[in-house]
């Protein structure tokens, strides 16, 4: 592999950006609006440092508007923060 060779296959595209349709004329706008790696949700710790260490300390929670990320509330510990991160947005959530 050499230095500058992306890991993966070498006979598929890159999945780290999704590709531009052509005909799109709005494709490089729509392209500046996607989040950073197409997370739309994230959490970060409160007091700052690694986002693994310190599992039991409060997390904020952050979603992405289409422009940035804004403030969407606070979970009290690592496994909440996950959960929430991790749940569906689609709206299909009356399944219990």
């Amino acid at each position: 592999m050499g230095k500058h060779s992306r890991p993966g296959p070498p006979n598929q595209p890159s999945r780290a950006v999704p590709s531009m349709d052509a005909d799109d004329r709005l494709a490089a706008y729509n392209k500046r609006r996607r989040p950073p790696l197409d997370v739309h949700r994230r959490h970060r710790p409160l007091h700052g440092g690694g986002g693994h260490l310190r599992p039991e300390e409060p997390r904020a929670l952050e979603e992405w508007n289409g422009f940035s990320y804004e403030p969407a509330g606070t979970a009290a510990n690592l496994a909440e923060a996950v959960r929430w991160v991790n749940e569906q947005t689609s709206g299909d959530e009356s399944a219990a």
